[in-house]
């Protein structure tokens, strides 16, 4: 099989080889006169009919019938037909004939439809452009191999069509959600990827080397500590759509980096933001797919209808029959010990509340729900219930039993914000590599004064993937991480 493709890549090397020796090396013309799209052509026929257009693209197939041959070409925007006749190309002729499929061609041509009613162009002038050495993949069945479909995007995109759909409606929601905040007078920022402290998130980051100033650097885990300062800075409404690290696992719902809004509000709390949330989701569906209603995994989903709103301990006592309110660490325990939920030996009573909402009841959170008021101990940046203070203003938003979004009413208060970094501390030297470092600068920043705030965080590769109906990460990033081929 090698063999065979080592043979073919031969062939067309030679065939370059010739060209060059002719003096027509493809890969010495800079330019060509493309004023046509494929899709301009297709989608209003009437009005280039018989025209004069000029295309460029990748062959793609080839039917050569004699003295007429038909082709399809593939340009940024979509596939028409060409037709090629000896007697309109001449000489030239040949030259097509010698051409491969996957090299890139501009074609110059009258626009016109077939007698099986194919709007196609009748080519006057075709100029090899590129030359492409390697085959395409076969191309009846397209490009299958999960893997090799990830680790070579631009095949994937070239043999699969419904790939690149995905990633054009990925832009049209990236556009449609800065439209959205923009028009709310939200203002888009950028904020440092390299940081001397990372935070705002329970993840293990990269570590890197800043060769400069001799000193060691994170890429950042979330994009919260620099928005905070620039709520205390005196911008009310600021977004940042970027990419953030985790050094974490890699699967279907995880990819190492990913992208990530995040948006803070000046006094506002977390009521404000959940009201904004549903908006934004219901805005951006209706906006990219035209409709509310959404099929992902084999669920039908009506995002028109309100989300559910429950606190995590009325869920608990809703689908366990344990109510929390009032439970000490002894009785914690044991009752995760009943229900075979497995602790840490350093975890409080809040954080074997949050284990029970994780492993007994997210994954079977279907319809949209904003799950409510997350204890104190897994939300190290959240500010308290004035009402109960072992919990705190936060909530997650659940679809089909995965996270889309997680919000709070900022932590504004800079001693209650060292208590908690200092337990964070504690429990980074007890071995959890997730626990948020200390960072004191920025609790200079909140002592200097941050109003009350409204804080969201959202995967947005993740609500890509229900926007798309695209089963796995992988499928909305175009370079998701892969192990390297050799290894």
């Amino acid at each position: 099989m090698q063999e065979d493709i080592n043979r073919l890549k031969q062939v067309r090397l030679e065939k370059l080889e010739e060209l060059q020796k002719k003096d027509r090396d493809p890969f010495h013309i800079v330019k060509y006169p493309v004023d046509t799209k494929s899709t301009d052509i297709l989608n209003d026929f009437e009005n280039y009919e018989n025209k004069k257009v000029s295309l460029a693209g990748r062959l793609l197939t080839r039917r050569i019938m004699g003295k007429a041959s038909f082709c399809d070409l593939l340009d940024g925007y979509g596939r028409i037909q060409l037709y090629i006749r000896q007697n309109l190309l001449g000489e030239n002729y040949e030259d097509f004939k010698n051409q491969d499929l996957g090299d890139i061609i501009g074609v110059t041509g009258i626009v016109f439809k077939t007698q099986k009613d194919e709007i196609s162009i009748r080519a006057e002038s075709i100029t090899l452009l590129a030359k492409s050495l390697e085959r395409l993949p076969e191309k009846f069945h397209g490009l299958k191999d999960i893997d090799l479909r990830y680790r070579k995007r631009y095949l994937d995109l070239i043999v699969n069509p419904c790939v690149k759909e995905v990633f054009l409606k990925r832009s049209k929601i990236l556009a449609a959600l800065r439209n959205f905040l923009n028009s709310r007078d939200y203002i888009e920022v950028e904020t440092p990827v390299l940081q001397t402290t990372y935070g705002g998130a329970a993840a293990k980051p990269f570590t890197t080397f800043l060769n400069a100033l001799d000193l060691n650097m994170y890429l950042r885990i979330s994009l919260e500590p620099y928005l905070k300062r620039l709520i205390v800075g005196g911008f009310d409404r600021v977004y940042e759509i970027g990419r953030v690290f985790r050094n974490e696992g890699i699967s279907t719902k995880h990819n190492p980096e990913f992208t990530l809004l995040e948006l803070y509000c000046a006094y506002t709390d977390y009521i404000y933001i959940m009201d904004l949330t549903e908006d934004m989701i219901k805005t951006l569906a209706k906006e990219v797919n035209g409709t509310y209603l959404l099929e992902y995994d084999g669920h039908s989903l009506d995002l028109e209808k309100d989300f559910v709103r429950i606190t995590m301990l009325d869920l608990i006592k809703k689908e366990c029959g344990i109510d929390f309110t009032d439970v000490d660490l002894e009785k914690a325990k044991a009752l995760a010990d009943e229900f075979n939920i497995k602790y840490e030996s350093h975890h409080q009573s809040g954080d074997i509340v949050n284990l029970f909402f994780e492993e007994k009841i997210a994954d079977n959170l279907t319809e949209p729900t904003f799950v409510m008021d997350y204890p104190v101990e897994v939300s190290p940046l959240t500010k308290r219930k004035p009402d109960n203070p072992k919990y705190t203003e936060r909530f997650e938003l659940y679809i089909l039993g995965k996270e889309f979004a997680n919000a709070y009413s900022e932590l504004n208060d800079p001693i209650d914000q060292r208590v908690r970094f200092e337990h964070q501390e504690m429990l980074r030297a007890k071995g959890d590599q997730e626990a948020v470092p200390l960072d004191e600068d920025f609790i200079t920043a909140l002592e200097h004064g941050m109003p009350p705030t409204g804080g969201l965080g959202v995967g947005l590769d993740r609500l890509i993937m229900l926007l798309t109906g695209s089963s796995s990460i992988k499928d909305v990033i175009l370079f998701p991480t892969m192990k390297p081929e050799n290894e």
